[in-house]
């Protein structure tokens, strides 16, 4: 057997402090080989087998016996404590905790001093919240947490005092004043409030029997379920826009004070208008408000002959922008002006327009009347696009000026109704468009009268003779040409036109 070659020895105190310089030996397995061949050689004892490992890591433990303060309670040293310990497992915890904390001088606080251990007291505060979730329902919550925790200090108020509660504390005068300010408080005012509510529901349930008696059936009831169609303001809604009626009605002698414009000028722009709506894509309603602020601002101020047109592109770009979701660039009006005007000067207009009217652009749009009636029509289509078309003559001839929007639509529809033969003017109509038949007939016969006529806007009837607006311009002149003998516009009824005047 070969010489064994001398083994260098290395001192360490521990596993943990393989660095230190200081300790025991510690013999790997060819030292030990080595020193067993020599006792052999030498006769001293017989050859002994290997420990294992933890053998021998048992009977270092069981020799020296000491707590290391680095690791604390990760080794087998405090085994022996920790089955000792079993009976008194808060004692063993307790014993971790500060090991642990031994080495980083820092000394951890515990909560309370008692000689309860802290899962006692969890368990406690689970069970004191699982009664609290029992007893707490309704409005008397707050009422339910209070009398539960005054029953359980009764039972361990050293741990209560000394644990965070969960809940804060709530004082009686707390729950006192949110119940006082829960129950309803009668005064004066409010009753004089419900009493005029009261009052106006008392009116609308006489108006609902009156017109229920009058064989009127509720239409608004079958659009309680939509919010977009606010059913239970409706009525209120366009009773309010009957009375913006009058404050937004142009002067209809306007043209006398201007020196320059007639009648006939005005027609042109206006058909020029249609042109451009067409091309644009724009919102009915967009039409109408551009009309409207055209006629509103002629009655205000004197404009010469060279800047009609302005005045004509800067109400329909103010309309697109009150009623279009996306309007035109104000480029692209002055592209279809033919470049007559820089952005400059209609930017410049539009404040001048809009200073003009006290930027008071609430026009009751007669669309929104018609929409109205057409739902006392059943929604009938092509009832609808005729009277889209009959109203738009409104926005041509200057006799329908004297005229309020809702007087327009009833007409409308009612002349659409005649062409198609859809029946008689009946109760619910008359109701739901506020004007009766004989109210309507004046307008009625200026609209077959301009159906009559021949054709003076190319562009108006251009836009309705394509098979996307039913070609009513096309079909309701063949009707007036027809019957123009039975609804024959008199004298008569010219002089009630001059008269509204």
């Amino acid at each position: 057997m070969p010489p064994a070659r001398s083994q260098r020895q290395r001192i360490i105190a521990n596993e943990n402090e393989e660095n230190a310089g200081t300790g025991t030996t510690r013999l790997t397995r060819a030292k030990a080989a080595a020193l067993a061949s020599e006792d052999s050689s030498s006769g001293v004892g017989v050859k002994k087998p290997l420990q294992s490992k933890k053998a021998a890591q048992g009977t270092m433990n069981a020799a020296t016996q000491r707590k290391r303060a680095a690791l604390g309670d990760v080794s087998n040293v405090t085994k022996g404590e920790a089955v000792e310990g079993k009976k008194n497992p808060g004692a063993v915890k307790a014993g971790l905790v500060s090991k642990a904390a031994q080495p980083t001088g820092v000394q951890k606080h515990s909560r309370t001093n008692s000689t309860r251990s802290i899962l006692g007291v969890k368990d406690n505060n689970k069970k004191a919240v699982t009664e609290l979730k029992r007893t707490a329902s309704g409005s008397g919550v707050l009422g339910g947490i209070q009398k539960k925790r005054n029953t359980n200090s009764t039972s361990s108020t050293q741990s209560i005092k000394e644990e965070e509660p969960a809940v804060a504390p709530i004082s009686k005068k707390t729950v006192s004043v949110e119940i006082v300010a829960r129950e309803p408080i009668e005064t004066k005012e409010n009753a004089t409030v419900e009493s005029e509510l009261a009052e106006s529901d008392n009116a609308k349930d006489v108006d609902v029997k009156a017109a229920i008696a009058a064989g009127v059936p509720d239409l608004d009831v079958e659009d309680l379920d939509d919010p977009l169609m606010v059913a239970e303001y409706v009525v209120e809604i366009f009773d309010y826009l009957k009375v913006l009626e009058q404050s937004t009605m142009p002067n209809p002698n306007y043209m006398d004070d201007q020196e320059d414009l007639e009648w006939k000028m005005r027609g042109i722009l206006i058909d020029w208008l249609i042109e451009v709506h067409t091309r644009f894509h724009l919102l009915p309603e967009t039409l109408f408000l551009a009309v409207n602020i055209i006629d509103r601002f002629l009655s205000t101020k004197v404009v010469q002959l060279a800047r009609l047109q302005l005045v004509g592109v800067t109400a329909m770009f103010i309309a697109s922008k009150y009623e279009e979701v996306l309007s035109p660039h104000v480029a692209n009006f002055r592209h279809v002006a033919d470049d007559g005007f820089t952005e400059q000067e209609i930017l410049g207009a539009e404040r001048f327009v809009l200073s003009a009217l006290n930027y008071d652009l609430s026009y009751p749009n007669p669309m929104n009347f018609l929409r109205r009636i057409s739902k006392a029509d059943s929604y009938d289509i092509q009832t609808r696009t005729l009277g889209k078309y009959l109203m738009e003559i409104s926005l041509l001839d200057h006799r329908f000026m004297c005229y309020q929007p809702s007087h327009i639509a009833a007409a409308s529809m009612y002349l659409a109704r005649l062409i198609l033969e859809r029946g008689e003017w009946d109760a619910t109509l008359a109701h739901y468009s506020g004007y009766t038949e004989t109210e309507i007939k004046p307008v009625f016969k200026l609209m077959v009268d301009y159906l009559a006529r021949p054709v003076t806007h190319e562009a108006f009837f251009k836009k309705y003779a394509s098979k996307k607006f039913l070609k009513a311009s096309i079909l309701t002149r063949q009707w007036a040409k027809r019957y123009m003998a039975y609804y024959a516009y008199t004298p008569e009824d010219a002089e009630e036109t001059e008269g509204c005047r």
